[in-house]
């Protein structure tokens, strides 16, 4: 009997700044060590390395003059790196960054790609951070189509940027689009109860979906780092600490899902078909 796929997956997390060449060494850094990692005695490196949002670049701390010319110049460079690494370490990766728009305001974009350096995909980030007093939108332009799913080696990744988790209408049409796994590249501002928000959101998507969930976050200064990796359960199977350049390496199998929904068919049991009858009020 075939068994079903599984994937070595690796949550990265750093804590990038507006020097765009340090935070590329940075990543270089991380998907090294991915790529040589036996984590969780696993014996074999990882086949995916999920990066966070803002990976690339933090936009938001640039003057709105100078951040089109800098996003302009950097996206490349950025997908060259994760091209390159992609190749040299014969893995996939999933990263943000900055992507021009054609405007003043670029996209906050995840990239995808794949062992042979190509680019599979581009999501740009529908809901954009404007709450708890902030305001993305401001120098983002957001993007008009829902993310995609990309098969990785049998298993079908979903991507999720940061604030779409708190949407669990976004995560359940990418399950109901086959994804195995919900991929999230986050830069989760801190704030009062914000890591209790981050960590509760990232287990109830994989609780609520019975799906595995990758979260990247990055660590800076205002951010809660706090990366993690959840399955179909809930169960965090790994969780890096809120500070530091850090990776954490789970083998992620289709195996345990069908042993959770065997065990607990909520997306089975759903009852979209029940229409209520409303009887016309007659005087």
């Amino acid at each position: 009997m075939t068994a079903n796929p599984s994937l070595t997956v690796a949550v990265a997390q750093l804590a990038p700044t507006t020097d765009a060449a340090a935070n590329r060494d940075a990543i270089a850094a991380l998907v090294a060590d991915a790529a040589a990692s036996t984590g969780a005695g696993l014996g074999r490196p990882a086949r995916l390395v999920v990066l966070p949002e803002e990976a690339m670049l933090l936009a938001g701390e640039l003057d709105d003059a100078e951040r089109a010319e800098i996003v302009a110049r950097e996206w490349p460079l950025f997908l060259a790196l994760l091209s390159r690494l992609a190749t040299e370490h014969e893995t996939w990766i999933i990263a943000g960054g900055y992507e021009p728009s054609g405007e003043a305001r670029p996209h906050n974009s995840i990239a995808v790609v794949n062992p042979r350096g190509e680019l599979v995909d581009v999501y740009r980030k529908l809901h954009l951070y404007d709450a708890f007093s902030y305001r993305e939108s401001d120098y983002v332009k957001g993007g008009t189509e829902l993310p995609p799913v990309v098969m990785i080696e049998g298993v079908v990744v979903g991507l999720v940027n940061c604030y779409d988790i708190r949407f669990p209408e976004l995560a359940r049409d990418l399950v109901s689009r086959g994804a195995d796994v919900l991929a999230v590249s986050a830069a989760w501002v801190a704030g009062p109860r914000k890591e209790d928000h981050w960590t509760t959101l990232v287990r109830a998507r994989a609780i609520e979906n019975t799906c595995w969930v990758v979260a990247a976050s990055t660590s800076a200064a205002d951010c809660v780092g706090t990366s993690m990796i959840v399955d179909p359960l809930g169960v965090v199977r790994a969780q890096l600490p809120p500070a530091g350049d850090e990776i954490a390496v789970v083998d992620v199998t289709l195996d345990r899902i069908a042993e959770v929904r065997e065990i607990l068919p909520a997306l089975a049991n759903r009852r979209l078909d029940t229409r209520v009858a409303v009887q016309e009020f007659q005087p």
